[in-house]
């Protein structure tokens, strides 16, 4: 699947507001970052448009794109309501689940299995996402679904710069495993307590996320 040049430039200001080479509510000037890329202006609005639709970005009318980073206590209260919403999601999953559902999310466990033998965290998280999408899809309420996606794309950033955490990816593998296999037997609590836990970030997960915000 070919990767919009837009997407690719979204993922690069992330990183780069991630490094510290962008301060909480600094503007985002297009014309500057359109010379960086070597890339037009559209390019540029729209991978703004990206940031600004993850909530890592904010536009003000008339005055232009800023960056946002959310306080160590907004940034919990959302992980903890994400965390809430998914367990939601395959609880009611684990007695709506079509077979060729469970089907899909293995094949998903098995693509992020090889993403983490390459050691691919970009690959990872894309399949990690596909793997959580299909749970919410597994849910079939059609309104819970639609929160897990907003909140999922709300939190992509930091969910995906936690995955470079050292022993993360091997960690969040071996949750997904046991995911899959409480789904696989309809046991809906024991899948909702295994994923709220995956999806929550706590301890010194959650310092080492705020140190990486304020670096």
């Amino acid at each position: 699947m070919e990767i919009r040049r837009a997407d690719q430039i979204a993922s690069t200001l992330e990183q780069l507001v991630f490094a510290g080479e962008f301060e909480d509510g600094e503007r985002l000037d297009e014309l500057k970052l359109a010379e960086q890329f070597h890339v037009s202006r559209t390019p540029i609005r729209e991978a703004l448009q990206v940031l600004v639709s993850s909530g890592m970005a904010e536009q003000i009318p008339r005055r232009g794109v800023f960056i946002r980073q959310p306080g160590p206590v907004e940034l919990m209260e959302m992980f903890e309501t994400m965390a809430e919403i998914e367990a939601s999601c395959v609880r009611l999953a684990a007695k709506r689940m079509r077979d060729a559902d469970l089907r899909a999310l293995a094949e998903a466990n098995n693509r992020c299995q090889e993403a983490v033998n390459s050691a691919d965290h970009d690959s990872y998280y894309a399949e990690n996402e596909a793997f959580h999408q299909i749970i919410y899809r597994g849910a079939a309420n059609s309104f819970l679904e639609k929160q897990a996606l907003r909140l999922q794309n709300r939190l992509k950033a930091y969910r995906r710069v936690q995955l470079k955490f050292r022993g993360r990816m091997v960690q969040s593998m071996s949750e997904h495993s046991q995911i899959l296999n409480a789904l696989e037997n309809g046991d809906a609590e024991q899948a909702a307590t295994v994923l709220r836990s995956h999806v929550a970030v706590q301890g010194e997960k959650f310092h080492q996320l705020v140190a990486s915000l304020k670096r």
